[in-house]
């Protein structure tokens, strides 16, 4: 049975605060609203006179997230929106704002998403193979992928999205266990994984199946493919001056953040031996991060998965 309170430790939560600078009477766009824990900082931030956009494509932390802004920052204007940050062009558009001040991502599976086993992103609890973030409009799920992609394909899920160097051994095994019967469970698979990789591998550090359960959830959310649009629609909407923080927690997402950040920073791109510039190419954003941020000591210690969080922030230029 899954919780009534969809808990939300936020990540950063001190740097994002620093390096967003919400201002009262500013909009601010949390695109991960999850359980709220920055949206209601952010929205005590702008209240009264602003708006706090919350977007999720979860129902379950749209419901929570809306009864803690109400308990927690009441005087704040907040208009919560399902859907996911790929289409942000269309949710801002029924948000009915000309521009955004500040722009939040914050990466990845929600901590709900993996402390309630049913969801079928964890490798801890027996739960059906599904790990899609909104079932109602996302038919692929995480059988299909293991069940159904061939072995190539498998091997290169878990190696882009994983980092994985033993994919090679994990897909051939996976399409060897699934031709005896269906792989329907996550403790099948974490089974599989764990079986799959050499002892010497396994004896140290994270759970086996730690990179294999990322790639495959990557692969059924899409989330490489909508990053980069998310990213692009926000540095669009957003106001000059307008502040995007955005927080990773793996280097394939760390990577596409940098080069959408640094593309966009770019000036003149011509041939350094013409004369003139014939580009026209202007920097649309100042990247205020030359190096990412990462979570303190102290904060790991108290919330351990903020270990891999990265942070990198950009401005809006006036353009």
């Amino acid at each position: 049975m899954l919780t009534n309170e969809y808990r939300h430790v936020p990540v950063l939560l001190k740097e994002v605060l620093e390096y967003l600078q919400p201002q009262p009477g500013e909009v601010v766009c949390d695109c991960t609203l999850g359980g709220a824990g920055h949206s209601v900082a952010l929205a005590a931030q702008v209240a009264p006179t602003g708006i706090l956009i919350g977007i999720d494509q979860d129902d379950m932390a749209l419901a929570a997230a809306g009864k803690r802004l109400a308990d927690e920052a009441p005087a704040a204007h907040t208009k919560l929106l399902k859907g996911n940050f790929g289409n942000l062009d269309e949710l801002l558009v029924d948000a009915q704002v000309p521009g955004v001040d500040c722009f939040l991502f914050d990466l990845g599976v929600s901590s709900p998403q993996l402390d309630i086993g049913q969801r079928g992103f964890s490798y801890n609890e027996d739960a059906p193979l599904d790990m899609r973030m909104d079932p109602a409009t996302n038919p692929l799920s995480a059988a299909e992928v293991v069940n159904e992609y061939d072995e190539a394909e498998l091997v290169r899920i878990l190696r882009t999205y994983g980092d994985e160097r033993h994919a090679r051994g994990i897909a051939r095994r996976i399409v060897e266990e699934r031709t005896r019967e269906p792989i329907r469970t996550t403790l099948q698979l974490a089974n599989i994984v764990r079986d799959a990789i050499p002892a010497r591998d396994r004896r140290h550090g994270k759970h086996p199946a730690r990179r294999s359960f990322q790639a495959i959830r990557i692969e059924v959310n899409h989330e490489t493919d909508v990053l980069e649009q998310g990213l692009k629609a926000a540095i669009r909407w957003a106001n000059p001056g307008g502040r995007i923080a955005v927080i990773s927690y793996h280097s394939l997402e760390d990577r596409i953040v940098k080069h959408v950040f640094g593309q966009m920073s770019k000036g003149c791109i011509c041939p350094p031996d013409l004369p003139v510039c014939a580009c026209g190419h202007v920097p649309i954003v100042r990247v205020n991060t030359k190096r990412p941020l990462y979570a303190s000591a102290e904060e790991v210690a108290s919330n351990p998965r903020a270990r891999s969080a990265i942070m990198r922030v950009a401005t809006k230029l006036e353009v």
